[in-house]
């Protein structure tokens, strides 16, 4: 009996579209379920563009969209990023004109996910994205299949490798965030605009696909609760190392009887916590289950062969016909998103204030607190060169980020204080 031919359009031939030929020119029959796969078009920005594959033997497509819906395309792979234009039109047509799409792109998934699942499902074809989370660890699969059986209760982890080889770098030399940045884009860490990344955005995107996958809900990054790296100082990751804690930037999503909070913050971890121990740029998430429990799973969150790899499942997954929702639910059953507002939100907290070094500061910092309601947990004075005046570091018990919001206003009013304190939230994990 002869083999099913299955016919990709690739659009997208950048780091990971160059993988996927690659890999799929060497491994036609890789899918478990049988069949081949070919490659029959591309699409890209520039046709003229040096490859490390040869595309010479296949149909170049000007417009995406007209590679979407060509007759020569069973199975359409979207590899160009972007939430909107080009990338948005293409897997629409695609998913209207009847074809399984698979992408990588978690900023289309994260901001139009809802829409497109209606889409897929209405047209009875897959809509899948594994790539688009954690590069080849399968966070998304995990989810999606592996945790029907339970209730998700709450993910929390590191999704961006790039943040977390910047991080990684200024705890192991002791260096300036602009310092370390500029050596990320030498090494190709980071791009030349690195604001989607260090700005906390790219792992917003991602964990905001993680919530709806875990709890039935419609993606909604707007939601989101969004603060970057950039802002993270040399100062605090060496005064964090004096309290036993790392700084990562962490990703969580969580619900409750007052609905879903999606956070994406520069936060302690203790040391010794497999997060704290995740360095450069890996990635690594923790899923919490109410049957079964804690997992946790660690890999490379980016990359031409792990993010190609995904790719590959994810047509694997189209070939042997598998059929699920986009997400947790059929698109019509999603629930609202509720956000739940962050001023409501209750933990620890680390504080760095800045202050003259004249008597008395302690004491009016500590009443300040105390009339705010905060209550004190550990407390460090360190003398620091160069850092411009006494920093002085304290962590807090669990309180409303509003009444600690509170605090820090009055305390950065004080005239011994020379800066507006630095709050890093310490993780719930």
């Amino acid at each position: 009996m002869s083999q099913k031919v299955w016919k990709i359009g690739v659009a997208g031939l950048g780091t990971v579209g160059g993988g996927l030929l690659q890999f799929l020119s060497e491994r036609p029959e890789f899918a478990p379920a049988g069949g081949r796969v070919v490659v029959t078009g591309v699409s890209a920005r520039s046709r003229s563009r040096p490859r490390s594959v040869d595309i010479s033997g296949l149909t170049w497509f000007d417009d995406p969209v007209a590679l979407a819906t060509s007759p020569e395309t069973d199975i359409f792979v979207e590899l160009v990023g972007g939430s909107d234009g080009p990338a948005k039109a293409a897997v629409e047509a695609a998913l209207k004109a009847g074809k399984p799409v698979v992408t990588a792109n978690k900023a289309l998934i994260a901001e139009h996910g809802a829409e497109l699942a209606v889409l897929a499902e209405a047209a009875g074809v897959p809509l899948l994205f594994e790539a688009a989370v954690m590069g080849g660890t399968p966070a998304v699969k995990m989810l999606r299949e592996a945790m029907v059986g339970d209730e998700v209760k709450g993910v929390a982890g590191i999704l961006n490798g790039t943040c977390n080889f910047i991080l990684s770098e200024m705890e192991a030399k002791g260096s300036a965030f602009a310092d370390v940045l500029a050596d990320a884009q030498r090494m190709g860490y980071a791009e030349a605009d690195p604001t989607m990344d260090v700005g906390g955005f790219d792992a917003a995107h991602k964990v905001s696909i993680l919530a709806a996958l875990a709890f039935g809900c419609a993606p909604n990054f707007a939601a989101a609760e969004i603060e970057g790296i950039t802002g993270v100082d040399a100062l605090d990751i060496r005064m964090a190392r004096d309290l036993g804690y790392r700084i990562r930037l962490i990703a969580s999503a969580d619900i409750s009887a007052e609905g879903v909070a999606v956070r994406v913050h520069p936060s302690l971890v203790p040391e010794g916590h497999p997060l704290a121990e995740t360095r450069g740029a890996l990635n690594a998430l923790f899923i919490e289950g109410a049957r079964i429990g804690r997992i946790f799973i660690q890999g490379p969150g980016a990359g031409s062969g792990p993010t190609a790899a995904a790719v590959a499942a994810d047509i694997a997954d189209v070939m042997t016909g598998a059929r699920r929702p986009v997400f947790q639910a059929p698109a019509r059953d999603l629930k609202p998103f509720v956000a739940v507002a962050p001023t409501r939100r209750v933990g620890k907290a680390y504080l760095r204030l800045l202050v003259k070094d004249q008597a008395g500061v302690i004491a009016a910092v500590s009443e300040t607190l105390a009339e705010c309601g905060v209550s004190i947990d550990s407390f460090l004075q360190k003398p620091v060169e160069d850092a411009g005046g006494v920093p002085i570091v304290l962590t807090t018990h669990a309180i409303a980020e509003s009444v600690l919001t509170d605090a820090i206003n009055r305390i950065e009013k004080l005239p011994a204080v020379l800066e507006r304190p630095r709050l890093l939230r310490i993780a719930r994990i």
